[in-house]
């Protein structure tokens, strides 16, 4: 990865420093629940103080909303980079969803647990252009750096509506497709089949999308003739 050489060191280092510490998380959550790990342990892998951990995050559980926000950028960024809009942009972030589920079921059963004792959707953090260079060097190029920069992180329900407004567009859903109750069904299969078969049988999670995927594109357009 080229470092951009107007991004201070100073951002850089912070920007590695937070990373390490979502990185360390992600590796012990896929045998230890999220309760069961210190702060302390987390700092202890990374090599830094406890003191310095609260310069990053306020709440340990904070980790985990910063790692979604990152996950979603990274979802948002590869389906732009494919070109897919509507549903088929929907298709392919089930399909990355599933794969990340079953190769790290520990990491997003936390996720899920986290969501659902959450009483009111985090804050998100604001992820600036070092850490974004820092979490995506693998992809990074002088050609996408900057719109990677300027991608916004809007979450998973704004990346939702997007696509749904594309198939809209484009004729694959009809014009009266009523967006929150589609948003709402969509939510409830990304986060509600992983929920029921990630500890049972979490290979069979992409089928299963895939095929209530195609039910519900036929509900929709079923349900908006009759209405």
């Amino acid at each position: 990865m080229a470092v951009t050489p107007k991004i201070p060191l100073r951002e850089r280092k912070y920007a590695r420093t937070k990373l390490a510490l979502v990185n360390a998380a992600v590796q012990r959550l896929e045998a230890t629940p999220m309760e069961e790990i210190t702060v302390n342990s987390l700092c202890d892998d990374i090599e830094i103080s406890e003191a310095t951990f609260f310069n990053y995050f306020a709440k340990k559980g904070d980790l985990l909303d910063y790692y979604v926000q990152l996950w979603t950028l990274e979802i948002t960024w590869k389906i732009r980079q494919s070109g897919q809009t509507g549903t088929a942009a929907i298709d392919a972030l089930f399909a990355t969803a599933a794969l990340q589920f079953q190769q790290h079921p520990g990491l997003m059963g936390e996720v899920l647990a986290r969501l659902a004792r959450l009483r009111k959707k985090p804050v998100p953090q604001k992820i600036g252009r070092a850490e974004r260079h820092r979490a995506f060097e693998k992809w990074l190029n002088n050609d996408n750096a900057s719109e990677i920069e300027a991608l916004e992180a809007s979450g998973l329900d704004a990346l939702l509506v997007s696509a749904l407004q594309q198939a809209i567009n484009k004729g694959e859903l009809p014009s009266n497709t009523h967006l929150p109750t589609t948003l709402l069904g969509l939510v409830a299969l990304f986060y509600g089949i992983p929920l029921l078969l990630r500890m049972s049988n979490p290979d069979a999670i992409p089928a299963s999308y895939r095929q209530q995927l195609a039910i519900f594109w036929q509900g929709v357009r079923a349900a908006s003739q009759r209405g």
